[in-house]
C-alpha cells in the first residue's frame, strides 16, 4: 500500500545543517594549545598532522584533536592519550575507544575501511574495544579558529565536567560557530548549536535510551546539508525519535534546489524539498567579524510521505 501525503512543518529558525560532514570520527587526545588548524598547529608533530589530514582525504572520516577541559598547559612527555573511533551511519553506529602513547600508530589505520563503517584496523592497531561508559559530549572551544568556541564553549565544557557527566571533552572546530557552543554527541553524531548544560544533559540521557533529542539539533554529521536539514524534518513531521529509524537514501539536485529521499526502517519513505536561503538579516558570521553576512541556510519547502509503513502479516 502506498500513498502520497504533504506534511507542513512551521521552523522557527531554518536548519542550518552542519560544517561537520563525517561518516566517521577519529578523534586523538592532544593536550596543550590548538592553532586555527589543530592538527598542523598544535603541539602535535605537524608532520603526523599533515600525514593523517592526506590519508583521510575522501574516506569519510573526519579527524580531530580532543583534551579535557580545563587549563591547557602541556606537561610534554609520553603522555597516554585517549583515542575514539565512531561510526555514525544508522545501521551500522558504533563507538570504539583505545589509549596510545604513540599517536604516530594512527597512521597505520585502514581509513577507507574506517569510513565504510570497519573497525577492525582500529581494534587491531590500537587495541580497540566497544567502548562502554556512554555517549561522548564533544564542546568545540578552539577559540584560534572563531573565539567565540572559546568565549562560550570552554565555560559549557567546564560545566559539565565539574557536575559530573562523563565524556565530555573539548574539541577542534566542528563548524558553524556562530551558533557558538556547539556540541557534537556521539556515537550518533548530531551536532548541537547554542546549546547549555541542562540542555546538553537531556541529549546525553536521550541517546543513552537510544533516541534523538530536536531541540537545538543541527542534523547528524553522516549526512550532507541538505539531508541532515531533510532527516529533522522528517523526525518532527513523523514525531520519530528513535536514533536509527531513519536514513537519508538518495539526494535529486543541486544548489539551491535538492529533491530528498527519506527512508524508515518500516517501510515508508518521505521526499522531502530543500532550497538554500540567506539568514537575514545581515549578521556577524563569527565572534568580532566586523564585515556582516548573510550565513547559507537550508530551508525544508515541504515534506511528502510517499510509503505507508509495512504491515505485519
Amino acid at each position: 500500500m502506498s500513498r502520497c501525503a504533504t506534511v507542513s512543518r512551521s521552523l522557527d529558525e531554518p536548519v542550518s545543517g552542519t560544517a561537520a560532514t563525517a561518516t566517521t570520527w577519529l578523534l586523538l587526545e592532544q593536550p596543550g594549545p590548538w592553532g586555527a588548524k589543530a592538527l598542523t598547529s598544535s603541539h602535535l608533530d605537524p608532520a603526523l598532522g599533515r600525514a593523517l589530514e592526506a590519508v583521510a582525504e575522501g574516506t569519510g572520516v573526519r579527524i580531530a584533536l580532543i583534551r579535557r577541559p580545563g587549563r591547557h598547559a602541556d606537561p610534554g612527555g609520553p603522555a597516554v592519550r585517549q583515542v575514539y573511533a565512531a561510526h555514525t551511519v544508522p545501521g551500522n553506529t558504533w563507538l570504539h575507544s583505545a589509549t596510545t602513547r604513540d599517536p604516530e600508530r594512527l597512521r597505520a589505520l585502514d581509513f577507507a575501511a574506517l569510513g565504510a563503517g570497519d573497525h577492525r584496523s582500529f581494534d587491531a592497531v590500537l587495541h580497540g574495544r566497544p567502548h562502554s561508559d556512554g555517549p561522548l559530549a564533544l564542546v568545540c572551544t578552539n577559540g584560534k579558529r572563531d573565539r567565540c568556541c572559546a568565549l562560550l564553549g570552554r565555560p559549557l565544557a567546564s560545566e559539565l565536567a565539574s557536575s559530573g557527566v562523563l565524556g565530555t571533552w573539548e574539541v577542534t572546530h566542528l563548524g558553524g560557530h556562530r551558533f557558538s557552543p556547539t556540541v557534537l554527541v556521539l556515537p550518533y553524531g548530531y551536532a548541537y548549536g547554542r546549546a547549555e548544560a541542562h540542555a546538553v544533559k537531556e541529549v546525553l540521557h536521550g541517546v543513552r535510551e537510544g533516541r534523538v533529542v530536536l531541540d537545538g539539533c543541527r542534523g547528524c554529521s553522516a549526512w550532507e546539508r541538505p539531508g541532515q536539514a531533510a532527516e529533522l524534518a522528517v523526525r518532527a513531521a513523523a514525531d520519530e525519535y528513535a536514533a536509527g529509524a531513519l536514513s537519508v537514501v538518495r539526494t535529486d539536485g543541486g544548489a539551491p534546489h535538492w529533491e530528498v529521499t527519506v527512508a524508515h526502517t518500516d517501510g515508508r519513505l518521505w521526499r522531502v524539498t530543500v532550497a538554500q536561503g540567506a539568514s537575514l538579516p545581515p549578521r556577524p558570521e563569527s565572534c568580532g567579524a566586523a564585515v556582516l553576512g548573510a550565513p547559507a541556510r537550508m530551508d525544508v519547502v515541504a515534506v511528502h510521505e510517499l510509503t505507508a509503513p509495512t504491515l505485519a502479516s
